[in-house]
């Protein structure tokens, strides 16, 4: 029961209120008269405030007289110097400045007290805060009592705390006197104020034994400065935060402060009233009243009766309505606008997740999720965090919901450490960066990404990063990264690179770039039981790269041997290996020949249609699993111990001889000492080919000498009963950016051949100094410009013509990327196909630099539009027209910008050509290279394809055109049926290889993720051989360097390269009318080592009509019995010939350019017609060895 309550129930007081105003009580040593003492708490506060305020001004007065008066004197002993002996010196024995320097000390020390500088310090200033919301919440409490009453200090227990609270905060006050510049201001301060009403009346109450509510309400004032002790404790930390912690502060602060002045009145009453006008009103009432005054709504069922309550209303309506209405709406927006997605990720036990920034929109997202969350990938216990700095617009968001389970937002910069502490970057798996590929300033792009890596390795340097790029050149500045490191996961992927490296492949075979695209992206079976082009072509959409450890099964098996028997057993397409040995790092080979043995623990590269099919080549067992005919009932078996961990795979494995000495490793001498020690270990001896200990020594030892010891080896070699196809090729050992010259330089797998030792007695640089490009003396640009008579009379034919489109502010895109591919060292000089560029100048110019040391290339200024320049390079007879544009069209409509591109193509198409000038030039002694004439009768039976009627329409031209926008692709082919709304992949312009988009390539940074050597793969087969070496000349130097050929250049020629076999007629012809495509892949694989993993059809093969359409797409991987017909064009990849630059009258395999009239084919692979007895009983032992090898 309160004190009021109390009151009003005594019997035994019957005195009038007019006399008796407060309560009485005989235990209580108070006024029995009842009178208010109220005027002693008021008198208290008024005589310090205005005591305190007139000693100061007296103060200030005194010294401003005795500054005027004593002006000289004080002047004089401020800059008083004694001098004495000559030697100036201060007065130091001044009691003066002895004073101040003390006065001066304690007011520092004062300072730093209140400043929360220190520990100290910033404890003080949140305890006196703390303390001063207990005393707050202490009138809380006290409100519910009458305004004054009477109390014995030693039993009350709420003013003993209360005054134990007033007196820290006499002694703060104190502390904030002394370090006071100005005593003046700080005795007007708002806090000053505060403790002048509150401190004071606390001492009278113990003095008088009585309480007087009074303005302790004050003390809610003091919440004002709740945002400044919150940003000492470093709990607010942006403005937006500490702006609405200060409006609520400063909002509350005043209405609960005006809500004590009237309880204080409306309780007491008017003075000059005898106080008879007073109500009994609640401190949580009076709350209400001013919060429905505030707000104008004022329903009337509180209001003021005492007249300093209304005149107080009065008043205070108008500064609380003009509070209200301004705070209250700034308070919502800035409540509304705080970030939804501004939470910190929570990491889950036993689940990875990935960081993905960068360029995040509806269209980046939704192709990264659809790739990386495909069905046919293993279960992706992988959570995707994205982290962005804009928040998602409403189709965004329901994305993100759409994926919850797997996918979170979160609102922030990468470039901000707070950020990336939020999102957990220090235990992510990786952190992918997506670049926006429709950006209009490309390098400003890249910057911005490469600015992310930078922010991204400062805060976790060991934090694996894959990250898009658009220009090559670009990449060259990850490099200065310390902490960026290739060999660690790190991948920058570059598009333009990519881009333009698919579209030079396709210019060697036309589909490539689809092919490849299909096969990193994770597409959908889709089932058509029509007997359409869009069966075959969707059911080798289907087929995507895997990677998969091989079985033990598999130990000393040659690759073709395994190959085939993964095709033709296991339903798998192997097409590569990597390859690794402790003395060694590790490096790719694709398509290696019969001398590479596999090892325990190999990766290879599968072609497939999911992971599970892959398992297959891991659980073969040949005792249990070689009677079974179905493929999916090779399962796990527990006869073997087989390779599961990643470990196995770097066992050391023992040489059959040492590499210098040729003797075995236990004798040898010169091993170092901790290596032979280490040899007690049982391991197996895996040769690394098929020579013998005798042979690798003799070798070896050869290739320390002259290039005479190679010849003299080679000719020992060819004696014994080994193939010479064996001694000529390496197997690509020198393909993948992985592998070291240092460590491969006695590799007796890089014996060079005869044409190589040949190139290195010639002081003449041919090649790059990497050895994995032609190269050239740079050429000014004016010597390779043609005008249009020039190219007329040039008679160009079988060449690659280049439309491109761009001027002087375009961007440039890296013609380098194009050409690379093009003038692999794998190629022979007379199979480089003639680069002719159609385009702007200015444009061109700017792209030589990097262009002039690369022969056989031309260039005709001119537009892609003027059929006249089209006609001068003969673009009838090209085997490629590439269409690019570096122009960055900003333009609203999605439509627009391929408009270029676009319209060059239907120009093209619309042409028309004289049939006899075909004929004339495609005869003309004046560009065919000598023994390449298709009427020898030692090149026709072979070839596969003889020359058929030129070209007469442009629509029969083999064209590529690159495109910006996926939607535009429904405007290249007219006589389609493609929906506007159909995904690129599903078009038929890009199933036959005639459109080409960056979007494709999205698909490759979640592949790169799940498997970095897929990008080492298609690197490998795109950009015709480029390195991590090479990236960092070409980042020294912006050119390739020309060098000599030595042995070690010379062997990175020996590499596989894509080519397309014709089965027309030639040594395939027989299984070109109605054969298997199994028979044609083991016949390829056994006779001439080539791998075939596709075909290139006619869109009506199928109909058996005579008047066919021209157009050709893609089939991925066909299975075993898919019957082949005559005009099939075989994807393949060929074994380097070293013979084939020597003898230009050798029989060639064909590489044709793949379009309808099949006019003509570069030699990309021949063999020598003395060696074909050799050949046949060479290709009969290795039959007779891989049938024992199925038993």
């Amino acid at each position: 029961m309160s004190k009021r309550d109390r009151f009003n129930s005594d019997p035994s007081i019957h005195i009038s209120k007019m006399n008796v105003i407060i309560p009485y009580s005989p235990d209580v040593p108070c006024d029995s008269n009842g009178q208010r003492m109220w005027w002693a708490f008021l008198a208290s506060s008024m005589v310090t405030f205005f005591g305190g305020l007139f000693i100061i001004l007296l103060w200030r007065t005194l010294k401003y007289l005795w500054t005027v008066c004593c002006h000289c004197n004080a002047k004089k002993k401020v800059h008083r110097i004694i001098t004495v002996d000559g030697v100036k010196r201060t007065d130091k024995d001044d009691p003066a400045a002895s004073e101040v320097g003390w006065m001066t000390s304690v007011k520092d020390w004062a300072g730093v007290m209140i400043s929360a500088q220190t520990l100290t310090g910033r404890v003080l200033v949140v305890l006196v805060f703390a303390l001063s919301i207990g005393a707050l919440v202490i009138y809380f409490i006290d409100s519910s009592d009458p305004i004054e009453s009477c109390q014995n200090f030693y039993q009350d227990f709420t003013l003993q705390i209360d005054m134990a609270f007033n007196v820290f905060f006499l002694l703060y006050f104190g502390l904030r006197f002394i370090a006071a510049n100005d005593k003046l201001w700080f005795w007007l301060e708002v806090n000053s104020v505060v403790d002048f009403f509150t401190v004071p009346p606390v001492f009278v109450s113990v003095y008088l034994n009585r309480s007087w509510l009074g303005l302790r309400f004050l003390r809610a004032l003091r919440l004002i400065q709740f945002s400044e002790i919150l940003q000492f404790l470093n709990i607010l930390k942006t403005s937006n935060s500490i702006k609405l912690v200060n409006l609520c502060s400063i909002f509350i602060s005043t209405w609960l402060t005006a809500a004590g002045f009237i309880h204080l009145v409306e309780n007491s009453g008017d003075p000059w009233e005898n106080f008879q006008n007073s109500q009994t009103l609640s401190y949580w009432e009076c709350v209400y009243l001013l919060m429905v005054t505030m707000s104008t709504v004022g329903y009337g069922d509180v209001y003021a009766k005492t007249t300093l309550g209304r005149l107080f209303m009065v008043f205070f309506i108008l500064g609380g309505l003009a509070m209200f209405a301004s705070y209250v709406p700034e308070i919502i927006e800035l409540i509304g606008n705080r970030k939804k997605y501004g939470g910190s990720y929570s990491a889950v036990n036993g689940r990875k997740h990935i960081v993905v920034c960068g360029h995040i929109t509806l269209e980046s997202v939704s192709n990264f999720l659809k790739d990386f969350l495909h069905k046919d990938r293993d279960d992706v216990n992988v959570e995707i965090v994205f982290l962005h700095n804009i928040s998602p617009n409403l189709e965004l968001e329901a994305l993100f919901k759409r994926h919850f389970t797997q996918v979170e937002f979160y609102q922030g910069s990468v470039l901000n450490p707070h950020d990336l502490a939020r999102v957990k970057i220090e235990s992510a798996d990786a952190c992918l960066i997506l670049a926006n590929k429709y950006c209009a300033d490309p390098d400003a792009e890249d910057a911005s990404n490469i600015m992310r890596v930078i922010s991204i390795k400062n805060y976790h340097p060991k934090i694996r990063i894959i990250t898009q790029m658009l220009q090559y050149h670009n990449k060259a500045h990850l490099l200065n990264i310390p902490s960026w490191n290739w060999k660690e996961g790190d991948d920058a992927i570059c598009l333009a690179e990519l881009k333009l490296g698919f579209i030079a492949q396709s210019c060697l075979a036309q589909g490539l770039s689809t092919m490849l695209a299909n096969l990193f992206s994770m597409r959908s079976f889709i089932k058509i039981e029509e007997d359409t082009w869009q069966k075959y072509y969707l059911e080798g959409v289907a087929n995507e790269m895997y990677t998969e450890y091989l079985s033990s099964a598999f130990v000393g098996m040659s690759f073709p041997v395994i190959c085939e028997l993964c095709y033709v057993k296991l339903k798998l397409l192997l097409i590569a290996i990597e390859y690794k040995s402790d003395q060694r790092e590790c490096s790719t080979l694709i398509n290696p020949g019969n001398h590479v043995k596999m090892q325990e623990g190999t990766l290879g590269f599968f072609i497939a249609s999911d992971a599970k099919e892959v398992k297959r080549a891991l659980f073969y067992c040949k005792a249990c699993h070689d009677d079974i005919s179905d493929p999916k009932r090779i399962k796990k078996c527990g006869c073997k111990k087989l390779i599961y961990s990643r470990k196995l795979a770097y066992k050391k494995i023992r040489l059959a001889c040492c590499f210098d000495c040729g003797r075995s490793e236990r004798d040898c001498s010169c091993m170092p000492v901790n290596v032979r020690c280490n040899m007690d270990s049982p391991q197996r001896d895996i040769p690394l080919s098929a020579v013998s200990v005798n042979d690798c020594s003799a070798t070896l030892r050869a290739s320390k000498n002259s290039y005479n010891g190679y010849i003299k080896s080679i000719e020992e070699d060819q004696q014994s009963a080994l193939s010479p196809k064996k001694k000529q090729r390496n197997g690509g050992m020198k393909n993948s950016p992985n592998s070291s010259p240092k460590i491969m330089r006695h590799d007796p797998l890089l014996i060079p051949g005869n044409e190589q030792i040949e190139n290195m007695d010639e002081n003449i640089k041919k090649y790059d100094s990497t050895g994995m490009f032609h190269w050239c003396p740079s050429k000014d640009i004016e010597k390779v410009i043609l005008t249009r008579s020039e190219a007329a009379m040039t008679v160009l034919s079988g060449h690659v013509v280049v439309c491109i489109f761009g001027d002087v502010k375009s961007a440039l895109i890296g013609l380098r990327n194009f050409v690379m591919p093009l003038r692999a060292s794998n190629f022979h000089y007379h199979e480089l196909k003639h680069i002719v560029f159609v385009g702007s100048l200015e444009y061109l110019k700017r792209e030589w630099e990097t262009l002039h040391n690369f022969p056989k290339v031309s260039i005709l200024p001119g537009t892609p539009l003027s059929r006249a320049d089209l006609r001068a390079v003969n673009i009838n007879l090209c085997d490629m027209c590439v269409i690019l544009s570096a122009n960055q069209n900003n333009i609203d409509d999605a439509s627009l910008q391929d408009k270029e591109c676009i319209l060059a193509s239907l120009n093209i198409k619309s042409m028309l050509f004289d049939d006899s000038i075909g004929v004339l030039q495609a005869n003309s002694q004046g560009f065919t290279p000598p023994g390449m004439d298709r009427s020898s009768p030692e090149n026709s039976p072979v070839h596969g394809l003889v020359r058929q009627t030129s070209v007469t329409t442009g629509a029969n031209i083999p064209i590529i055109t690159e495109l910006v926008n996926d939607s535009n692709v429904q405007f290249l082919d007219q006589d389609d049926d493609d929906d506007p709304d159909t995904e690129l992949y599903l078009t038929q312009p890009f199933a036959c290889g005639t459109a080409f988009a960056v979007s494709v390539l999205d698909s490759l940074m979640s592949a790169t993720y799940f498997n970095d050597n897929i990008l080492t793969l298609i690197r490998t087969l795109v950009t015709g051989g480029a390195t991590p070496e090479l990236e960092g000349l070409l980042a020294e130097e912006n050119a390739l360097r020309g060098g000599y050929s030595t042995p070690q250049t010379l062997a990175n020629r020996d590499r596989c390269r894509v080519a397309q076999l014709a089965l027309y007629d030639g040594p395939f012809a027989d299984l070109g009318d109605g054969g298997c495509y199994g028979d044609l892949f083991c016949k390829a694989l056994k006779t001439y080592n080539m791998l075939c993993f596709g075909i290139y059809r006619l869109r009506d093969a199928h109909l058996n009509s005579q008047s066919q359409c021209t157009k050709r797409y893609v089939i991925t991987n066909p299975p075993y019995a898919f019957e082949l017909v005559p005009s099939d064009l075989i994807f393949c990849l060929m074994q380097f010939d070293h013979n084939a630059g020597q003898s230009r009258t050798s029989l060639s395999h064909s590489s044709h350019s793949s379009h309808s009239s099949s006019k003509k084919s570069s030699s990309v692979h021949s063999i020598p017609t003395t060696n074909r007895t050799n050949r046949a009983r060479s290709r009969d032992s290795r039959d007779k060895q891989k049938k024992e090898v199925y038993r």
